[in-house]
């Protein structure tokens, strides 16, 4: 059910609606704010279950739009990033994993500083272009000391200084602030302690026995403990996103100014983070417009994913973007209408921070899922960053007594080359249903969707899909994978990462 109230008549209003609350400029200045590795359900007004986790966001929520079925692209952090600043997906963008690429586009930032745009960016600099020493007009960079990223009263101060700085040059203002929590390592975790992360707690510290761990995890100590780090860190990211639309307030320029907030991905855990599951990619997506965006909107109806991010944007700002970007604005939403053909999403991931490549493709409905993978053979390993995590490590050990939590880990190990899933009633993918003759239909439909994109997006693993059924292809495909990416990173071709 839509839940967005509406205008009428709409032209006339909105024209007049948006020329006064954006009168300083002829454009309206853009906040965007990221948060890192934050689940949708972390956010106490998108049905977080455990009380106060989120006060900044929910209120955030409050004064805008908060979409209900809203997703990212790719559930790890540079092609999640560059989805959104180039509006293409990743076999469109090139950017398949943390490597630059040269690309003969423009891209949203780009754009926006070519209509007068002042282009700034806190966090994630490396990450969030195709090329890494994309020039913004400002990167911001903290000076609080160690661990000063997690900082609420540097966030306020170096988002006040930028848009103060706009405003003397008497430019709109596109600032990127993307906040590094709940990214491992998590607050109170050994290493949170060694980069001085911990000497900025978040408002709120909550204890092992305050929160619920997720549905696709067990509920062993270890992990209660790990989930426990996660939730404070999610707090901590709530109070860094107060802070900086507080420093949008004290500017004067809250009126004029689009927020939208998201997450890149899932929390990182396995069977969520790096994977194709609902929590993987489903993202907390609010938006707040004052004068356009009647405060307090819901909807449930739409899908909408990073991919229409960036034509969004544009057609927000009255500029005219590429013709060939893959998304397309979402504005009719905001404005309380509806829009046809946003019943589906899809999504994909490619390879891990480290080169490794197990490329998967889904598309997901309002209700189902589908997953295609086609590294799966039983015996390749799925190794990614939440392998390495106190929870995985947790699990692995034990499943040595436990049956049940053996099989988990041998699922997230090994896959199967399809997976499906009935959201609706099994939202933490707990139960394969692909060889279940009752959704036949269902499953059916979703391979027919997911491989018309393919074929729409010149998608390289369209050959792998159309011969899911035949080991010997598949694992050709996967060596062939495995080959190119062995020769760029042999040719220095995986980025450095950037200190955290």
């Amino acid at each position: 059910m839509l839940q967005i109230s509406r205008f009428n008549p709409i032209g006339i209003s909105l024209i007049i609606a948006l020329a006064l609350a954006l009168h300083a400029h002829a454009k309206p200045n853009i906040l965007f704010i990221t948060v890192d590795d934050m689940n949708a359900d972390s956010v106490g007004c998108f049905g977080c279950p455990i009380e106060g986790t989120t006060p900044n966001l929910d209120q955030l929520a409050a004064d805008g739009i908060r979409f209900e079925h809203a997703h990212v692209q790719v559930p790890n952090c540079t092609p999640s990033r560059n989805v959104l600043q180039t509006g293409r997906y990743p076999q469109s963008n090139g950017v398949e994993g943390f490597y630059d690429v040269v690309v003969d586009f423009p891209i949203l930032p780009e754009i926006l500083k070519e209509n007068g745009y002042r282009t700034g960016i806190w966090g994630k600099v490396v990450d969030t272009t195709p090329t890494s020493d994309y020039k913004w007009d400002k990167v911001m960079s903290s000076t609080g000391g160690p661990g000063s990223i997690k900082s609420a009263k540097e966030v306020h101060r170096l988002t006040k200084k930028f848009i103060d700085d706009s405003l003397t040059a008497k430019q709109p203002f596109y600032f990127v602030l993307n906040i590094s929590d709940p990214h491992h390592p998590l607050f109170n975790s050994p290493g949170a302690k060694k980069k001085g992360h911990d000497n900025f707690p978040p408002s709120r510290i909550f204890t092992p026995d305050e929160i619920v761990v997720p549905g696709f995890l067990p509920d062993i100590r270890k992990v209660r403990e790990d989930v426990t780090n996660y939730y404070n860190s999610v707090r901590r990211a709530d109070d860094l996103v107060g802070a900086a639309l507080q420093a949008l307030k004290d500017s004067g320029e809250a009126d004029n100014t689009i927020v939208m907030f998201l997450s890149d991905h899932g929390m990182p855990f396995p069977f969520a983070k790096t994977n194709l599951y609902h929590h993987s990619t489903r993202t907390p997506w609010i938006v707040r417009i004052p004068g356009i965006v009647q405060p307090g909107s819901i909807d449930q109806e739409h899908m909408i994913s990073a991919i229409d991010f960036m034509p969004t944007i544009l057609e927000l700002c009255s500029i005219d973007g590429p013709e060939d970007m893959n998304g397309r604005s979402f504005l009719p939403l905001l404005k309380g209408e509806t829009q046809a053909r946003r019943n589906q999403v899809f999504k994909e991931f490619h390879e891990t921070a480290g080169g490794i490549r197990n490329p998967m493709r889904a598309v997901e409905t309002k209700r189902y899922g589908y997953i295609f993978n086609p590294w799966s053979d039983g015996q390749r390993l799925f190794k990614s960053a939440t392998f390495y995590s106190p929870t995985y490590k947790a699990m692995a050990t034990a499943a040595r007594d436990s049956k049940q939590i053996d099989t988990r880990i041998q699922h997230f190990n090994h896959r199967t080359v399809e997976e499906f899933y009935d959201y609706e009633k099994d939202p933490d993918a707990l139960n394969n249903l692909i060889n279940g003759p009752r959704y036949a239909d269902e499953i059916a439909a979703l391979r027919s969707s997911l491989q018309a994109w393919m074929e729409a997006m010149d998608d390289p693993v369209l050959d792998a899909f159309l011969n899911r059924n035949d080991p010997a292809a598949l694992k050709a495909f996967i060596d062939q994978q495995d080959a190119e990416s062995a020769a760029r990173l042999a040719g220095g071709g995986t980025r450095k990462r950037h200190k955290k």
